[in-house]
């Protein structure tokens, strides 16, 4: 089983061949392929390759299936005795990514 630690917008994830993440936005149209080259981490059947801190020459392949916003999230502020109350709602944007191989 081969999988790899790798950074994407900010954020570190664990990714397997085969399957799917969910990431912040990224700016790629829905169905093209893009390179994830911050790869920190890399195992391949028993051998484990670290980064200090990013492996050269390796990359990710993933293939962007979908962008969507996720579940919203209330924001809420409440002062007590002052009549000050805030409602806000914020839906973050997200993308899903298929990993499509992991290259080293």
């Amino acid at each position: 089983m081969r999988y790899a630690i790798v950074e994407v917008s900010g954020t570190q994830m664990k990714v397997e061949e085969g399957k799917e993440i969910v990431v912040n936005r990224i700016k790629a149209n829905e169905g093209e392929y893009i390179e994830l080259k911050d790869v920190l981490f890399i195992k391949d059947n028993g051998n484990y390759i670290f980064g200090n801190p990013k492996i050269e020459n390796a990359k990710v392949i993933a293939k962007v299936l979908q962008h969507f916003k996720g579940p919203k999230i209330l924001v809420f502020k409440y002062k007590r005795k002052n009549n000050y109350r805030r409602r806000r709602g914020h839906r973050q944007y997200l993308s899903k990514l298929l990993i499509e191989k992991i290259e080293f």
